[in-house]
């Protein structure tokens, strides 16, 4: 399924941010007319349909549906300027020997990624944006009008997140969880028939990009992660707090909740009609009177609590690779640290100076690499930089791509008020 928005603002005002965390040219839009694209839409607006409820949002407990999901993601979308297409990529029911365990699901039904493609100048670099753990395309909305510009962006929520299908997570290790995200992205590719683009991913969605780099790197010309998680072990850096808090009777029962699998997502399940008001308390917490950066005005707070709900109180489905990827701390399981000397694709990494993700792991797998890596740090920001300081993450962005977008990248000097590390 596919929608043009055309260039205007909604009336209407309504309104981000993650529970747990914390874009096209013209020939883009006529290949979307293709046969393959039409028995796309035409088979998601039936999986659609059938999800409808009968029942009035008013009267079920948690008041959600795949039909919400669109609905808030086009709201959001409204305060973003440059026209794009929105589509349901087909990524089919597995590759043939897939040992995927989505793949090997009961229902054979293909599986789709919910994309967006923004409307470019020809010849523009592709830059494709993969957000992190708990949240969703849509939280690059500050961003897409900017990077637009300058290149060909297209964003995308993995599979089990925001309007992409939503299958039984039926993984059962690391190996396989990883598998899911990254044979996904890859088939999604193969869909798009993309190559030799810019892969940017935040937060656990760096930590996928990197993985999927070090798998395909012949598809990758420049790696962007951004307050990655992932790369540090807890052997290296388990802080005494964490050992401290682990010996206390709270700190043990969060521990075996975690490995449990128990993810935020299911409290604002569990609040049922009042999970919207724990949302909508904690966006305008943490883009609002906490927030590290640029406040949220009341339109965007609003636009992104409303599209936050919906897809964090959706089917549990990509949610469920917390424990698989992480232990309790957010530490990982399989540190993408102790890979650093495979890597292939000139790296660039971004953090906001109050990220709580530490970019000292960075400056050591940056010691292990043998292809170009910067560490770039942006003031006024938090683990959520390109919201907190989306003008600061812009020249970020474009700095770290220079080498594609300007004629003399090495003349290029560090913007203003960013700093290296």
């Amino acid at each position: 399924m596919k929608l043009r928005r055309p260039n205007s603002r909604w009336s209407k005002k309504i309104s981000l941010a993650s529970m747990a965390e914390g874009i096209a040219s013209p020939a883009a839009a006529a290949a979307t007319t293709s046969q393959t694209a039409t028995s796309t839409a035409a088979t998601t607006a039936e999986s659609i349909s059938k999800k409808r409820s009968l029942w009035p949002s008013i009267l079920r407990w948690i008041p959600t549906s795949t039909d919400h999901i669109i609905r808030a993601e086009k709201r959001l979308l409204s305060v973003v300027k440059t026209p794009y297409i929105q589509e349901h990529v087909n990524i089919g029911s597995g590759p043939p020997g897939s040992k995927v365990r989505w793949f090997r699901s009961v229902s054979n039904d293909p599986k789709f990624i919910n994309t967006l493609t923004f409307d470019s100048k020809e010849g523009s670099p592709t830059l494709v944006m993969v957000h992190g753990y708990g949240a969703s395309q849509g939280f690059f909305f500050r961003n897409f009008d900017t990077l637009a510009a300058h290149f060909k962006v297209i964003a995308i929520d993995q599979l089990g997140w925001g309007g992409s299908s939503r299958p039984d997570f039926m993984c059962k290790s690391t190996e396989e969880t990883e598998a899911w995200f990254i044979d996904s992205l890859e088939e999604w590719r193969k869909a798009k028939n993309l190559s030799n683009f810019i892969l940017l991913g935040h937060s656990f969605g760096g930590y996928v990009a990197a993985k999927y780099a070090l798998k395909h790197p012949e598809h990758i010309q420049h790696l962007i992660l951004v307050g990655p998680a992932g790369f540090a072990s807890e052997n290296d850096y388990k802080s005494e707090w964490l050992t401290r808090f682990r010996a206390t009777w709270k700190g043990a029962v969060l521990n075996h909740l975690w490995e449990s699998n128990f993810t935020p997502q299911k409290i604002v399940r569990g609040l049922g009609p009042w999970g919207p008001d724990m949302v909508r308390k904690y966006t305008s917490a943490r883009f609002g009177s906490r927030a590290q950066g640029s406040v949220l005005t009341e339109e965007e707070s609003r636009l992104l609590t409303d599209y936050v709900y919906h897809t964090l109180a959706a089917k549990a489905s990509g949610e469920l690779c917390l424990k698989y990827i992480f232990s309790f701390g957010a530490f990982a399981r399989m540190p993408l640290v102790q890979r650093a000397s495979e890597w292939k694709v000139p790296t660039s990494f971004i953090y906001g100076f109050q990220d709580w993700m530490n970019y000292q792991a960075a400056q050591e797998a940056r010691q292990h690499m043998r292809v170009p890596c910067e560490i770039i740090r942006v003031p006024q920001a938090g683990h959520f930089v390109f919201i907190d300081a989306p003008d600061g993450f812009h020249s970020a962005v474009l700095y770290a791509c220079r080498r594609f977008l300007s004629p003399d990248p090495d003349s290029e000097s560090l913007p203003e008020g960013l700093t290296t590390a």
